[in-house]
């Protein structure tokens, strides 16, 4: 997973064990690309015990396993005939199966598509959540760790933001700290579910993804899904449409206007975090895989943690990184400044969406080649060890839906007032970009965030953004609500934390029931229905229809 930088060493490495006995073969050597990489020649009955071998520990990884009777055959790479294939040999049916018809389809299972479908639910709609994920909160959740921010329950409309506060774990640390990458029970993905699952109107379909988008004309009809887990494929049937995925999948693939340039973009974060082995709490919670082996070693007295060297990360033996001795970033130094923390970022120039592996790997490579150098070149910290770190990438940026209004930095700078407030707003215009102190020898591959900050970046008070930027204008029923809303590259940076996402989609909710009852379209709710919209905003959050 290194070669696409042309990194020595491979770092992914593992071997198939069949009944216990592991194959010649060491996988996870030989291209930059996801590929078929032969195994051999082995004899094997019709039933067999199958496992991977780990051989290094750094982020090796596997799809598939295909056994052929045919020493000539070779499975194609391409994704649609591979995909074909894959299916065949499943036994899987070509047609996909009625998933249900609905009056609402939010996809995306982060804090604005689950405040969406439950805010939609509680006022009589039938809703459907899609998440590709087995949790729900997206980068809220315990697999990505971000800890939620923004101001909810603000004058206007103060009952905007209860569902978001429903579902959220109540806990802060002092002086206003968050919890960014720390343990997972923190962020209570249980909680979400709990909330979710309890609503009567919901259908849950965790673990599933949107494959394909079904038009006719400028409305959506359907989606077509398909479950991560066993690959079976359902077509969904609805009347409204929201899309919540942040990578605006759903209008992309419904010809939605968006805009998107992979230039000067804020890049996606994989938080980590360090723990020490002195700490006989940390080390009980510890999600490493030698957990076991680690409690045991420090309950004798052991408490060293050693590092293997990392070829294949980043070089920065002479480079200055956040947490080197000596190095102060945003004011801290040391493991303050080292773990947890939002400025490991990158991607700046590369595609959020179709470069995200990618992205996400430079992320690893950073991580290591840092902590490599802290604990074997500058020989810090010999009893910490890294802990956990998100194999899934927290993005900031990437396409944006196009509304009927378009929210710009401008439009808060000037306290532009609307006759549509529809979400409040308290975070600064805050637009990522490299650190310069970083960048040297690793311009175009930065890996450390800058942020704007002064008051050419703040606005001063709550802002309330207009309803008009929740829906498509050129998809007659796609609401959105997250960072794919309809803002300009510089709007973005007020609305996209995770608070203020999930009011956007309290109000899709509420603005959905007001289109199945009164039969119009998210459009239609601005032209003739805004006095209901704000009726329904001014009832609690636990107010049912």
């Amino acid at each position: 997973w290194v070669a696409p930088w042309n990194a020595p060493g491979a770092p992914g490495k593992f071997q198939l064990k069949i009944n216990g006995k592991a194959l010649k073969e060491t996988f996870g050597t030989k291209s930059a690309t996801w590929h078929w990489h032969d195994g051999g020649m082995v004899k094997v009955g019709t039933q067999a015990k199958l496992a991977l071998h780990d051989l290094t520990g750094f982020e090796g990884r596997c799809e598939a396993i295909l056994f052929c009777k045919d020493p000539a055959f070779k499975p194609s790479n391409d994704v649609a005939a591979l995909t074909k294939f894959r299916r065949q040999l499943l036994g899987l049916p070509e047609n996909p199966a009625d998933g249900g018809q609905f009056d609402l389809i939010v996809s995306g299972g982060g804090l604005a598509g689950t405040c969406a479908a439950i805010a939609a639910a509680r006022n009589g709609v039938k809703v459907a959540l899609v998440q590709d994920r087995p949790v729900l909160g997206g980068n809220g959740s315990s697999e990505v760790r971000v800890w939620p921010e923004g101001h909810t329950n603000k004058d206007l409309f103060p009952h905007i933001g209860d569902i978001v506060n429903e579902i959220l774990p109540p806990i802060k640390k002092g002086n206003g700290q968050v919890f960014n990458g720390v343990a997972a029970n923190y962020y209570d993905d249980a909680r979400k579910l709990k909330v979710v699952k309890s609503e009567p109107n919901i259908t849950l379909l965790i673990n599933h993804r949107v494959i394909k988008v079904e038009t006719e004309g400028e409305v959506i009809t359907s989606l077509l899904i398909q479950s991560t887990l066993n690959s079976r494929q359902y077509r969904l049937t609805g009347k409204l449409f929201a899309d919540c995925t942040g990578d605006a999948s759903i209008g992309f693939k419904a010809g939605a206007d968006y805009e998107y340039k992979v230039e000067n973009l804020m890049g996606s974060t994989n938080l980590f975090n360090v723990l020490d082995a002195t700490n006989k709490e940390e080390v009980l919670a510890c999600e490493c895989k030698d957990k076991s082996a680690l409690a045991l070693k420090c309950d004798i007295g052991d408490y060293n943690q050693p590092f293997p060297r990392c070829p294949w990360a980043l070089d920065l033996s002479d480079k200055p990184f956040p947490g080197r001795k000596g190095v102060k970033t945003f004011g801290k130094e040391g493991l303050q400044s080292f773990a947890n923390m939002w400025y490991w970022e990158s991607g700046f120039d590369k595609d959020q969406v179709n470069q995200i592996e990618m992205i996400r790997d430079h992320n690893f490579r950073a991580m290591y080649g840092a902590w490599d150098v802290i604990k074997n070149v500058d020989k810090m910290y010999p009893k910490h060890r890294l802990g956990w770190s998100a194999f899934i990438a927290g993005k900031r940026e990437s396409r944006r839906l196009m509304g009927d209004f378009i929210l710009d930095a401008e439009d808060f700078k000037k306290q532009r007032k609307f006759e549509d407030p529809a979400f409040p707003c308290s975070w600064h215009v805050d637009l990522h970009s490299p650190k310069k102190e970083f960048k040297n020898g690793f311009e175009n591959n930065e890996f450390v965030a800058d942020y704007t900050r002064g008051v050419e970046y703040q606005y001063g008070e709550v802002y309330w953004a207009p309803y008009r930027t929740l829906y498509s204008r050129n998809i007659k029923n796609l609401f959105m609500a997250g960072r794919c809303i309809s803002v300009s590259k510089t709007g973005l940076g007020p609305v996209r934390v995770m608070k203020t996402c999930g009011m956007m989609g309290e109000i899709v909710g509420k603005a959905a029931s007001i289109c199945i009852k009164k039969s119009t379209n998210p459009r239609g709710v601005y032209t003739n229905h805004i006095k209901e919209l704000h009726e329904l905003m001014r009832k609690p959050g636990t107010a049912r229809a």
